[in-house]
């Protein structure tokens, strides 16, 4: 749940970024998968290490 959320997130704040800078279409589907991806990494670490601290 935390990985998705993270995706979600970055994906929002990617395309908020691409247009805040004016980029095109293209510009905006680029920044949001490239943020998707990587707060995708970071959620999925932050997941696992939640995960050892658990249990």
């Amino acid at each position: 749940m935390i990985v998705i959320t993270a995706a979600l997130a970055g994906a929002l704040f990617g395309a908020w970024r691409a247009r805040s800078r004016k980029g095109r279409l293209a510009d905006v589907l680029q920044y949001a998968a490239v943020h998707a991806l990587a707060f995708a990494l970071a959620g999925l670490f932050v997941a696992l290490f939640i995960e050892r601290v658990l249990l």
